[in-house]
């Protein structure tokens, strides 16, 4: 733990314990700089919550953990070690992946594996998958471990790494480019369908994003024991270890500022609380026009900002079931009839669809204690347009869609589902919007398309007004665990310089 301590006479304020704001949190607390987060839900998680119904425990979002070294630099900073308090677990096959004419394919870095199983379906795609993984490796080191934790706070930034970004072909989309190397369709959604993960279509998607193979080839793929929740938990009580202040059920009102500065926040019980700074793990959008609605500067980026594209939202089952599906992996994909239209429904038209593309999450494939003895865990994850594309009475059509999703899913995946329910709880985009704060119900905040990355994100420090950070999925580098736990090293970086810089003013 660093022997830095803040001379400020108030605590820096983080708002919102996702897996953002814990590891900003985290690192401005094991820093010295006295910090409170600031929760509105009973439980922190954010998107990471998790419910408890009849003795299965879901967890209500991420549950693809990559690049554990993430986790394990927060750990380091208090001199501990990150598999004392957590058992991240491998996950074999990363995935499996269903399509509709019986094919099924174990996504994983097992390159023997992978080739024996391309050769089967077209020889020429597994001399093509080597090439790729050489493209997909340089953008690995470009924009990942030389970028992704590394703030773009001016246009000079951008500029210095434009012409790598163009010898990448990044203004390609990433399916265009696993289209270069692979020429089954089935094989080419096998390879491009991760953009969904962090929110973008495939065929929008930057073609950079194609570095979350080698990230997954690299360091595997992982779920921890306990489920995801208990891995935000072990955050939460390393936070307060490190005489940090956690405070639930505490959601953040307004964020004060005076003369373009922020001064403070106020709490929805109207309690306010001076600070010295202010870093927001709530919707970029929210924030700016919620949350600092007194201010002018935020109301013309508010506007501004909600010209931007923003990712698709999410229609989820939670269900339990009361036998066990030993065909099913622990991550499983499940492609429908259509890949492009059925994108293109979803990101351009807004049009809710009759067809699925689905990801099923089967935790109890990893951890039998995540439901009864002999039941089994789920949740079922479809995209859908977000509430800004799609005018959709989600209190009405939520139900039924649920029908529909678990209707497919028993006729083709899960013979008997219906009858074996024990339990199942729905979330919409309206669920997202009400009780996350999304703007549009957005799952992922801004779209992670080029023109939306980088310096063309939010910013981690706001350039206008004193005081104001960002971090999680709205600002750089972007959505997905590496991403969110990435933005908050990059974010306490320009943190603590600003503070270290307040303190030797004062002095």
């Amino acid at each position: 733990m660093s022997s830095q301590t803040s001379a400020s006479p108030h605590p820096v304020a983080v708002i919102g314990a996702g897996f953002g704001g814990l590891a900003l949190a985290i690192r401005l607390q094991a820093a010295g700089i006295p910090t409170i987060l600031f929760e509105a839900r009973d439980k922190p998680g954010g998107r990471g919550y998790v419910y408890q119904d009849n003795g299965f425990t879901f967890d209500a979002g991420p549950t693809v953990i990559t690049a554990p070294h993430c986790l394990e630099e927060l750990y380091a900073l208090a001199g501990e070690q990150l598999s004392d308090h957590v058992d991240l677990m491998p996950v074999m096959p990363f995935y499996r992946l269903f399509w509709e004419d019986g094919t099924v394919f174990d996504y994983s870095n097992d390159t023997e594996a992978l080739t024996r199983q391309m050769r089967a379906i077209d020889p020429a795609d597994a001399d093509g998958y080597e090439r790729f993984l050489k493209y997909a490796a340089e953008v690995f080191e470009e924009g990942y471990v030389k970028l992704a934790h590394v703030p773009f706070l001016d246009l000079w930034s951008m500029i210095r790494v434009a012409p790598q970004l163009v010898k990448l072909e990044a203004y390609r989309s990433v399916y265009s480019v696993v289209s270069k190397y692979i020429r089954d369709e089935r094989l080419r959604q096998a390879f491009s369908f991760h953009s969904l993960l962090v929110g973008g279509n495939p065929f929008d998607t930057s073609a950079i994003y194609t570095l979350i193979h080698v990230l997954e080839k690299t360091w595997g793929v992982t779920f921890p024991r306990g489920g995801t929740g208990e891995l935000v938990r072990q955050l939460a009580r390393l936070f307060e270890r490190l005489g940090g202040t956690l405070r639930l059920n505490c959601g953040v009102d307004e964020i004060v500022t005076r003369d373009g500065k922020v001064v403070a926040v106020r709490t929805v019980d109207g309690i306010e609380t001076p600070v010295s700074a202010v870093a927001s793990n709530a919707d970029v959008v929210t924030t700016y026009r919620k949350l600092l609605r007194q201010d002018p500067v935020a109301a013309r980026k508010a506007g501004r900002l909600e010209q931007s594209r923003f990712s698709m939202s999410l229609f989820l089952i939670y269900f339990g079931t009361k036998r066990r599906h030993p065909h099913l992996a622990h991550h499983n994909v499940i492609l429908g009839p259509r890949y492009e239209g059925l994108l293109s429904d979803i990101f351009h038209r807004g049009h809710l669809a009759d067809d699925f593309s689905l990801y099923l999450h089967a935790p109890t494939v990893s951890d039998p204690s995540l439901a009864p003895e002999g039941c089994e865990a789920f949740y079922v994850l479809s995209p859908v347009p977000h509430l800004g594309k799609a005018d959709i009475d989600w209190m009405v059509e939520g139900p039924r869609y649920a029908d529909r999703i678990l209707q497919y899913l028993e006729s083709r995946y899960i013979p008997n589902l219906r009858a074996d329910l024990v339990t199942q709880r729905i979330f919409t985009p309206l669920d997202f919007q009400q009780q996350l704060g999304a703007h549009h119900g957005s799952a992922f905040s801004l779209e992670p398309v080029l023109t939306q990355s980088a310096w063309f994100r939010v910013h981690n420090r706001d350039s206008r007004i004193g005081g104001l950070y960002f971090v999680g999925a709205g600002t750089h580098p972007g959505a997905g665990m590496p991403g969110v736990v990435g933005s908050a090293k990059a974010t306490a970086g320009v943190m603590l310089e600003d503070l270290a810089h307040l303190t030797r003013g004062r002095a």
